[in-house]
């Protein structure tokens, strides 16, 4: 039987999962304008979530000046990546048991 405590729940809000999930599907940082677009989310919503991952050592913010506006650039640790990649195997196992 599969063991549904160990779903991480730092991913499992919806939110959280779509971060992770955009994050783990390049090898690019993702700008938060993009994060905040592709996710269709507000600023003070996304930031919350990624504050939240930051503080779980899934993700960093690399803040970005120069010319023009300041830019913050996210992108998975290797400790995020490993987390993403069990909580996908975790949801694997449940879809299997429903086939």
């Amino acid at each position: 039987m599969i063991d549904f405590s160990k779903l991480d729940k730092t991913i499992h809000e919806k939110a959280r999962l779509g971060i992770m999930t955009l994050l783990a599907s390049r090898g690019d940082p993702w700008p938060f304008q993009d994060l905040k677009l592709e996710l269709e989310m507000s600023d003070g919503n996304l930031i919350t979530h990624l504050r939240t991952l930051e503080q779980a050592g899934y993700l960093t913010g690399e803040k970005l000046t120069g010319d023009g506006r300041p830019q913050t650039l996210y992108t998975l640790t290797a400790p995020g990546r490993k987390a993403f990649e069990d909580y996908l195997s975790i949801l694997e196992q449940i879809l299997n048991l429903g086939k």
